[in-house]
């Protein structure tokens, strides 16, 4: 048995996802950043035909709840919007460094995201509920705004005030209707 999760994907279920960045560092702490990853999101969402149901983005760390793919599988999509964020992230930082940094950039810069990501498959309209809610309220746990209206990196916003962001939210017309042939 090899110790990684074991992921539950062809079911047609939402996926409540959990990435951390490399050691838990504030990675995701400025402005521009959250920008960033909310920009590399859409750009994925688009290519690869998903719904986003929810999402929040914190300094360290980031929750999505997510529909299962067109084509691909989670796990292909996931690569691809921690890679073409990090890739934008360490271009970012390779152009502005001084040149007597050199080592230092090397050692901190060759990580953004943990390796694995967490996956919770989303059955029922209660355990639907009880994320978008955990996710919301997350930047007001931490101490980061008094409401979850003031954080502008999260879904929260359109559910309240139907609100566009960065992010289409809740755009199931993207998926494609998949209609099995009747049993023979």
């Amino acid at each position: 048995m090899s110790g990684h999760p074991v992921r539950y994907y062809g079911n047609g279920d939402l996926h409540f996802i959990t990435c951390s960045c490399y050691r838990r560092q504030p990675l995701l702490a400025s402005a521009r950043r959250r920008d960033l990853f909310l920009t590399v999101l859409e750009q994925m969402r688009r290519r690869y035909q998903f719904v986003v149901v929810g999402y929040v983005v914190m300094p360290e760390h980031i929750h999505l709840l997510l529909s299962e793919p067109q084509e691909r599988s989670l796990s292909i999509v996931m690569q691809a919007v921690k890679l073409g964020f990090a890739r934008r992230v360490l271009g970012q930082m390779r152009r502005r460094r001084h040149p007597t940094q050199a080592a230092l950039f090397e050692t901190i810069a060759t990580h953004i995201w943990q390796k694995r990501f967490y996956d919770f498959n989303v059955w029922s309209r209660h355990k639907l509920f009880e994320k978008l809610r955990y996710m919301h309220d997350n930047p007001v746990k931490r101490g980061l705004v008094e409401s979850p209206a003031l954080w502008r990196w999260s879904s929260y916003r359109f559910y309240t005030f139907r609100e566009t962001g960065p992010v289409r939210v809740d755009g199931w017309q993207v998926l494609k209707l998949k209609v099995r042939p009747p049993a023979a």
